[in-house]
Order: C-alpha cells, then structure tokens, then sequence
C-alpha cells in the first residue's frame, strides 16, 4: 500500500517533458496558502488520505527565497488498525524557476520509520543525501513533491494527443525516469463538481503489483490550476483510485461543467 501512496502522489505531477521540454509559465499556477486534500481508495473502501500544501518559508538557499511544499499522508479506516503509515514530506523550491534546493522525509510505517534528506545542486547536476552522492542526467532533476508543482505550472498549450515525456526525478537511493503520455481530455465526475481535465498516462513496470496490461492514468483540471482530481490503476486485485476531496486556496476558478 505504501508503494501505492507513493507512486500515485508522485505521478499526478509527472508530466514534465526531458526529450523536448517546455516552458514554464510566466508565473507558478499556485499561491501561497493552496491547500488540496486526497483520498486513495482500493475497490470501494477508503485507504489512505493525503494533504499536499503551499506556505511561504523563511528559509534561503543561495539566498533565494523558497516556498516550503509540504505532503502528510495516513493510512485510514481498517487499513490504519494492520497497518498504520504516517509519512511526511517537504521540499524546498526556487520561488521563480521552482526547481527544488532541499527535500526530506520522515516515514513511519507499522514498526518501520525513516528519515532521508537531500541536497539538490542544479547547477551542478549533483544530490547530496544521508545515502550518498548522485549524479544527476540534467540540471532539472526533483524530488516526490517538487515534481508535482513543477510540472503544474508548465505551458502545455501545444501538447498533442499521442505526445509522450520524460521526467527525472530522486527517491531514496537512485534517480530515475519515466515516460509519459499525453492521452487527451475528458470530464470526470468528482466531489467538487464535474470537471473538465487533461488526461496522461505515466508508464509502469509490471511486477508483484501490477497487472502485465495494467496502465496508470492521471486527470488533470484543464484550466489555469492544472490540480491533479483523479488518478486509477488496474492491480493484481482491483483497482486503486486516487481523488480529489477540497480544495483550497486555488488561484483560479476550476473548470467546471
């Protein structure tokens, strides 16, 4: 399950393009005080939920002013009595290129817990972390959270149907990427109303998880907020469904119906 929160927090914001990149809008598309809260479901029974924030931070990295972006997410309901998880993250991002300076984590699962830092150097293409040193392919690499802002506030006005993207992106001990593919729009039905949204699909490795066919998919609000509202993937047993419960402090109207 904890694989699940992951993978489904960090794919909402994993359409950002390697192979052909894309400009970032003049401004971020969220403020300070945006607060979106989730729900992760598996068939009709809720898992887990998660809050994922903005605030100002009076922290400086190269003396640069940051937003602080903060992820608390917990097991709830019958999967919190087997198997309680309370995992936060934070990241530190650049207020104007939104690129990340400094990510940590603090996981405790069941008996389990964890605590990792890193350091980003962009310029550099290097990241110092309590489990070493890494080499980094471009001078855009993110953490589990700054990849989600990050690839909100890009212009992708001139997305086809079809287009596919990669990102690069560190967690734990390694830094990887993933594709991505633009599949087109459509209104998903959602406890704040129906909404017009992108729809992408990030590639993933079929194994003790995932069905050998199974695809992930991911709805984006198709207005000025691009704030991730559903996303669904086939497993071995059922499916798990990642939605939108508030949202709060949004910069734009939601597009809706």
């Amino acid at each position: 399950m904890k694989k699940l929160i992951l993978l489904l927090i960090l794919g909402f914001g994993m359409f950002q393009p390697r192979a052909q990149e894309l400009p970032l809008k003049k401004e971020p598309v969220f403020q300070e005080g945006e607060t979106l809260q989730y729900r992760l479901r598996y068939g009709f029974i809720t898992a887990a939920e998660a809050t994922i924030k903005v605030t100002n931070s009076d922290l400086k990295f190269d003396n640069k002013p940051t937003y602080k972006l903060t992820v608390d997410a917990q097991t709830s309901g019958t999967f919190d009595i087997f198997y309680k998880i309370r995992d936060h993250y934070d990241s530190y991002i650049d207020k104007t290129d939104l690129l990340p300076y400094f990510y940590q984590e603090n996981i405790r699962e069941a008996s389990y817990t964890r605590q990792d830092k890193a350091r980003f150097n962009q310029d550099g293409k290097k990241i110092v972390s309590n489990r070493g040193n890494f080499t980094t392919p471009t001078n855009q690499t993110f953490d589990l959270v700054s990849a989600y802002y990050f690839a909100r506030s890009l212009d992708i006005s001139k997305l086809k149907v079809g287009d596919s993207f990669k990102l690069n992106y560190f967690l734990q001990d390694e830094v990887s990427a993933l594709e991505i593919e633009y599949v087109g729009k459509e209104t998903i039905k959602s406890k704040l109303g129906n909404i017009r949204c992108l729809k992408f699909s990030p590639s993933i490795k079929p194994g003790r998880i995932f069905k050998k066919d199974s695809r992930l998919y991911l709805w984006v609000t198709d207005d000025g907020n691009r704030v991730p509202v559903k996303a669904q993937v086939e497993i071995l047993v059922g499916a798990v469904t990642m939605e939108l419960k508030s949202a709060a402090g949004l910069k734009y109207a939601l597009a809706k119906e």
